[in-house]
């Protein structure tokens, strides 16, 4: 069988109650808190005003602008990053030789360009070098002597130009002999060679 509810025996915090009018007037200030509450919710919702929701939601739309913006940025830096690589990888495998073959092909073109320009081919020497910052390219410089007179020193120098390889005239210094019309000449050549990754030079 349930007990009746007795005022009289209420305590707090180790009080005992005994007045009804107390219990009361917890009752009543739970009672009016609880109202407060409610007109709070009611008249001032938590997401804020519609006008403060408007505010809100135009600056969500113009973040949302911003990043659309900085996206599309983004995209256009990915693929002009894309293009150079793939524009550079096609440059490499065009103009610079592996290194497998670099020796015995720009000799061949050395060999070939001093026949066909009529100049005549001394001493030479080549060194090799890594490039700091790479580890599949090397720097082969060439330093060759030719004796010739200066119409085909202008026409090697032509075909040099014309070659498939990159190559670069970093040095180049011709001397008249005796006679002043053969000239004495010393070309240094700069070359690029790929290295296969992990190899050594």
């Amino acid at each position: 069988m349930p007990r009746s509810f007795n005022f009289g025996a209420l305590t707090f915090k180790g009080i005992h109650v005994k007045d009804p009018r107390v219990v009361a007037r917890v009752v009543l200030g739970i009672l009016l808190l609880a109202n407060l509450v409610a007109a709070i919710i009611a008249f001032k919702p938590f997401g804020g005003s519609a006008e403060d929701l408007m505010r809100q939601e135009q600056s969500l739309r113009r973040q949302l602008q911003d990043a659309q913006v900085r996206l599309t940025h983004s995209k256009a830096l990915v693929d002009k990053v894309q293009r150079a690589r793939n524009e550079g990888d096609q440059f490499l495998s065009k103009y610079v030789t592996d290194r497998r073959t670099t020796f015995s092909t720009i000799e061949a073109e050395l060999i070939q360009a001093a026949k066909d320009s009529g100049i005549k081919r001394r001493d030479q020497s080549i060194v090799l070098d890594p490039i700091e910052g790479s580890d599949t390219l090397s720097m082969m410089t060439i330093t060759a002597g030719f004796e010739g007179t200066y119409a085909s020193l202008t026409k090697f120098v032509n075909i040099l130009d014309k070659s498939q390889r990159f190559l670069i005239i970093e040095n180049m210094v011709a001397a008249p002999q005796q006679g002043g019309q053969i000239l004495s000449i010393t070309l240094k050549l700069d070359a690029f060679v790929k290295e296969a990754p992990g190899s050594t030079i």
